[in-house]
């Protein structure tokens, strides 16, 4: 069972992750170099000449190391959310449900609202350069945000009564009722129009990341099975 999971997790992890990272590389990477170009005060927004949505930027491929990291980090991270996803998939199974790529699509639109959209409907995805509150504070509330949606998504998919919609209903408002850390003041040379952007393309990103979790993790779940069952 380990070995069926850790295989599906690797297949299914380094595949998203690899499609994800150089989705970041096209779309975000950009953004957040125009927006260090601000954070550095080689561009300036306010009290200047007005300066183009089109700066200058290094090439998308200039920085070599850079991005082989990055693309490395992704293929990691996404690993290890695929690792978690198929060790529930397996408990999901063993309950009689079943686990293959199409139902993986809705494994992977979980994913996306538990760990994106639910602490990012509160703390929006940043560019550097804008004013933020502690970083302890942030995190801790990330983690909780993301472990409450986690348990109401789970409630919500296999708890089948009243009882569990509504537990399910104030695990996902109670974390933005009580607010994510806001700093003090708010300021910040980047332009809103950066931010907005770059809010934008990390949800849609990390949606296709997460569908694409969700599918590879139930396709190569269920070979591995197969597998199994043909070698048994």
């Amino acid at each position: 069972m380990f070995s069926r999971i850790l295989t599906s997790a690797l297949f299914a992890g380094a595949a998203a992750g690899l499609i994800a990272a150089l989705l970041q590389l096209v779309f975000v990477q950009p953004v957040l170099l125009h927006a260090e170009l601000y954070e550095s005060g080689e561009l300036v927004h306010f009290g200047a000449e007005a300066v183009s949505a089109h700066p200058e930027l290094p090439g998308m491929f200039s920085e070599l190391t850079r991005d082989a990291l990055s693309v490395i980090f992704t293929m990691l991270t996404y690993t290890g959310y695929a690792l978690l996803m198929i060790a529930l998939m397996s408990v999901a199974e063993g309950q009689g449900h079943t686990i293959d790529g199409r139902t993986g699509v809705l494994w992977g639109l979980a994913g996306f609202i538990a760990f994106h959209l639910a602490p990012g409907f509160t703390l929006a995805p940043e560019v550097p350069g804008v004013a933020a509150a502690d970083v302890y504070a942030r995190q801790v509330w990330w983690f909780a945000t993301v472990g409450a949606a986690l348990v109401a998504l789970w409630l919500i998919a296999f708890g089948g009564n009243l009882i569990s919609y509504v537990i399910a209903a104030v695990l996902l408002m109670a974390p933005h009722l009580i607010g994510a850390p806001e700093p003090d003041v708010f300021t910040g040379p980047v332009p809103t129009e950066i931010g907005a952007l770059f809010a934008a393309r990390a949800f849609g990103i990390g949606l296709v990341a997460w569908v694409l979790v969700g599918t590879f993790a139930g396709y190569f779940w269920q070979s591995e099975g197969k597998r199994v069952e043909a070698t048994a």
